[in-house]
């Protein structure tokens, strides 16, 4: 078969917004030159769009224009090696999907375990920012819920009191057994995230112990949040001002 034939038999079954890259066709070694060569002519003819170098996806159209490919997608590759996750995305799009921001972003951030420096993908970049947890499939959500709570008062276009609301009525709904994880996991999170969930799940569910948490402060400490004073009434408690 062709190369050509090869190359347009993969990305008519290719899902839109899928990332592939010169791995993911089977051609010989030899063939890779002819590869790169047919690709970078299906770029120009618009059928697939160059994400970064060496990495494409089939473009999904709408009536506003070319839409962008998941974040997922972009950036699957940093998420998992060998099969392992090492990484979750968090920041604006989780902001999004939990109902904090309307706002979209080019900016990816990454929680990982590993230190990694910024980098650049197309249009894209990415951050990352350290998880002190290890990470699982289990916990994910719960770590991006807790750097909701780290970085609520950086929620793009969002006001901090309603995003402490939005973030109660979440935490609400979890189970108690998953409320005491959320303080096993913030015990690895900084002061301000530390206090701002033990001040939630104290008015939340007055059955789980916080008192991990608030033992974990400085005594002498003030959290300038800004949450107002009928929204957040354990805020005094736990010095938040």
């Amino acid at each position: 078969m062709k190369v050509s034939d090869i190359v347009n038999n993969k990305i008519d079954r290719l899902r839109p917004g899928y990332i592939f890259t010169y791995e993911d066709f089977n051609v010989p070694v030899d063939k890779v030159e002819a590869l790169k060569k047919i690709l970078s002519r299906l770029v120009a003819s618009g059928k697939i769009v160059r994400l970064s170098k060496g990495q494409f996806y089939k473009p999904e159209k709408s009536e506003f224009g070319i839409l962008r490919p998941p974040e997922y997608q972009i950036v699957k590759d940093l998420l998992e090696d060998n099969n392992k996750i090492v990484g979750y995305i968090t920041g604006v799009s989780m902001y999004n999907k939990f109902g904090l921001t309307t706002q979209v972003s080019n900016t990816i951030l990454i929680g990982t375990n590993i230190q990694r420096k910024p980098r650049k993908r197309g249009k894209y970049s990415i951050r990352f920012i350290k998880q002190k947890n290890t990470i699982t499939n289990e916990n994910i959500e719960k770590l991006q819920l807790l750097d909701a709570i780290r970085f609520i008062k950086r929620i793009p276009d969002a006001d901090v009191s309603q995003s402490c609301s939005r973030i109660m009525s979440i935490i609400q709904q979890y189970s108690n057994t998953d409320q005491e994880l959320f303080v096993k996991y913030a015990l690895k999170y900084n002061p301000g995230t530390r206090t701002l969930l033990g001040a939630i799940l104290d008015q939340v569910n007055d059955s789980i112990n916080t008192d991990t948490l608030y033992d974990s402060l400085n005594p002498a400490t003030e959290f300038k949040i800004g949450i107002k004073d009928d929204l957040l009434i354990t805020k005094d408690k736990w010095r938040i001002v």
